[in-house]
């Protein structure tokens, strides 16, 4: 079914990790091993406290909060350098199915990149993975303020993409995400890469390959509930 198709005044915002990419793994295991390095042995629950979650919050919840800002940029960079390194070689595989194909048929629409990810990660995704040239806008975690689940992010990319936030459909993975887009009053879909039920969203998919996707966004008129 081809879902190349927008109503006028509408635009789209995907996260990156955990919708673009099926990332959070990688991450977790960059993390891991980045903490052995200090002697810090992170649980699973608190491993999960990072999804969704901006640098700066995640290096003070797992070396604590007495860092300064230098010391927090200087961790942040290091494992994310760590987490390039691994995931060089496992790109393509590590895209979200039928990802690369969705944006290649919106690749005349709207569509912005919102993501608390480092800028270093989100240059080293696009450019690699050759997904530039699809997106209008890119909003990283160092253009706003107020990380996820602040809807700064996500009112910052419909200003830029000159849509009104309630004509925006957002692709998250997240809690705190999706607590970013409902606050900005964008709809809302969730990818089920990282949680298996996402409250709160307007539709739930596996990936980008199935057809209620093209379905939902068919149905969706500007200005509507």
């Amino acid at each position: 079914m081809d879902d190349a198709w927008l109503r006028p005044g509408m635009a789209m915002a995907l996260d990156m990790d955990g919708v673009i990419l099926d990332s959070n793994p990688l991450h977790v295991a960059a993390w891991m091993e980045y903490n052995r390095r200090f002697g810090i042995d992170a649980g699973e629950a608190r491993m999960e406290r990072m999804y969704g979650r901006r640098n700066d919050e995640i290096v003070r919840d797992f070396f604590g909060p007495r860092l300064n800002a230098e010391q927090i940029a200087a961790h942040g960079a290091a494992k994310e350098k760590l987490y390039r390194e691994m995931l060089a070689p496992i790109l393509p595989e590590t895209l979200v199915p039928g990802v690369r194909d969705f944006l290649r048929r919106h690749a005349d629409k709207p569509v912005a990149l919102a993501t608390n990810a480092e800028p270093a990660n989100v240059d080293f995704v696009l450019d690699r993975g050759g997904l530039r040239p699809y997106f209008r806008v890119v909003v990283d975690g160092h253009q706003v303020r107020h990380p996820k689940p602040h809807p700064e992010i996500y009112l910052r990319a419909a200003g830029l993409l000159s849509v009104a936030p309630g004509n925006c459909i957002v692709f998250e993975d997240s809690f705190s995400g999706i607590a970013a887009a409902r606050a900005a009053g964008a709809r809302i879909v969730g990818l089920r890469t990282t949680h298996r039920e996402l409250p709160d969203t307007d539709l739930e998919i596996d990936d980008f390959r199935g057809p209620q996707l093209a379905a939902w966004l068919r149905a969706q008129v500007p200005g509507a509930p």
